[in-house]
């Protein structure tokens, strides 16, 4: 029997690509949404994984994503690989937020990690094996002007990133990040034209990366290449930083 990835937050950019390279390459996949429509990418999956399936749920809430997890292993068995993927960002001054939106911003790039996390070292921690890999950003390392609790969180996941590796290494259980820049998403969508040129002009590859860059980075760090690799946060970012 094959592997099993769930991939959270599978209907955008990076996760979509990343759902498209691992069952590609013989992984069922789960692919986990809350609101985007994830059917195109689903039926193109599974031309090549005919037993990938797609599970909704909001994974910052604990309970909803201990139900999601419930139902992936009734149809594909244990995970063997987590791609915490799922995340908002928000553009804004921080003096002018409220806490609703930097609780939003929290509750889906932290609290998703953590609870996924939790849920899946269930069965990993049993089989002394499995891996974890969480999408972070460059601005989890630089931090970003009108970023600001985007950027704590992302900081806040590469913190986890390296604290559980060390925690779970023992057991077989590889945790790393990926730390994707620029990358030409509906996550940066709001940006003008004429942002956009600004941007890539810091960006010394002097263009955006696409979701199959960043998804081949998480692939890598899932694949047996990458087997003494844990505690890493892996920069795809052309150079930025």
């Amino acid at each position: 029997m094959g592997k099993t990835v769930l991939i959270t937050g599978g209907a955008g950019g990076i996760g979509s690509a990343a759902a498209l390279l691992f069952a590609k390459n013989g992984y069922a996949v789960a692919l986990n949404y809350n609101t985007s429509d994830p059917s195109n990418i689903i039926e193109e999956i599974k031309k090549y994984s005919p037993l990938s399936k797609a599970y909704r749920g909001d994974m910052s809430d604990y309970d909803i994503a201990k139900g999601v997890f419930m139902q992936i292993t009734a149809d594909m068995g244990d995970i063997d690989v987590l791609v915490n993927n799922a995340g908002i960002s928000y553009i804004g001054l921080f003096n002018t937020m409220t806490p609703d939106i930097w609780r939003k911003i929290l509750a889906a790039n932290l609290d998703t990690v953590i609870n996924c996390s939790h849920l899946a070292l269930e069965g990993m921690l049993k089989r002394h094996s499995g891996v974890i890999i969480n999408i972070s950003s460059m601005w989890g390392e630089a931090g970003a002007s009108c970023e600001v609790i985007y950027s704590a969180s992302k900081g806040a996941v590469d913190s986890f990133t390296r604290a559980l590796a060390k925690e779970c290494a023992p057991n077989g259980i590889r945790v790393n990040a990926v730390a994707p820049g620029v990358i030409d998403t509906k996550m940066n969508a709001h940006l003008s034209g004429e942002e956009l040129a600004q941007l890539t002009d810091e960006i010394p590859m002097m263009r955006m990366g696409t979701p199959d860059e960043a998804a081949a980075a998480v692939y890598f760090l899932a694949s047996d290449a990458a087997s003494y690799i844990t505690g890493e946060i892996l920069r795809v970012n052309g150079g930025i930083i």
